[in-house]
């Protein structure tokens, strides 16, 4: 995979559907509703970054955002759950390694909707267009050790858990065990034979 073929995909995003769901690029409109969860101690205990402080903050980074999606350098989508018309959260890639054609994967995802399936959802789509469409061999997903909720999110859409990297995170100025799971390309194809 070339890093070309990434910039030229994700300077115009593609939306992708699924039956609950539309995965689009962020907003400066999703100002609210991104705001609502990412104010949230509870949604980024877990996460690698501090919960937003203000409205002003969220519409600030949303118009950050579209710089990078017009560079091609950002590669994450708001998860728009349809039934209400509202951005929930975000699932995407996180960094890719073009060498060895594979990807790290990530998504956070509003409080009010844990439960429902939607970050499962949302991730398997995810996988299907890194596999389909970017033509990775390896996906994989890090959580901070803790975080059972994630693990299960990326087990059920057939990811492996492979192990803890001992203290391999320093985050919010702690070293942090983290988890990480993979799915492979020829995992995937049999988990959705067609």
């Amino acid at each position: 995979m070339k890093k070309e073929k990434i910039y030229r995909v994700f300077s115009h995003i593609p939306e992708l559907t699924t039956p609950r769901l539309t995965l689009r690029r962020m907003m400066v409109a999703d100002t609210s509703d991104m705001y609502e969860y990412a104010s949230r101690p509870d949604v980024t205990k877990y996460l690698t970054w501090n919960p937003h402080p203000d409205r002003n903050y969220t519409r600030e980074y949303l118009e950050y955002l579209g710089n990078r999606y017009a560079a091609g350098m950002f590669y994450d989508w708001a998860v728009v759950y349809e039934p209400d018309c509202k951005m929930v959260g975000s699932c995407g890639f996180t960094s890719f390694n073009c060498t060895s054609d594979s990807a790290e994967v990530g998504y956070v995802l509003n409080p009010e909707y844990w439960g429902r399936g939607i970050a499962a959802e949302a991730l398997d789509r995810i996988l299907e267009f890194g596999f389909d469409s970017l033509g990775l061999h390896r996906i994989e997903a890090r959580f901070i050790e803790g975080n059972e909720q994630s693990r299960r999110v990326m087990e059920k859409v057939g990811m492996s858990f492979e192990g803890i990297l001992r203290e391999g995170m320093l985050v919010k100025g702690s070293y942090v065990n983290v988890g990480v799971c993979s799915i492979l390309l020829r995992e995937w194809k049999e988990l959705h034979q067609k």
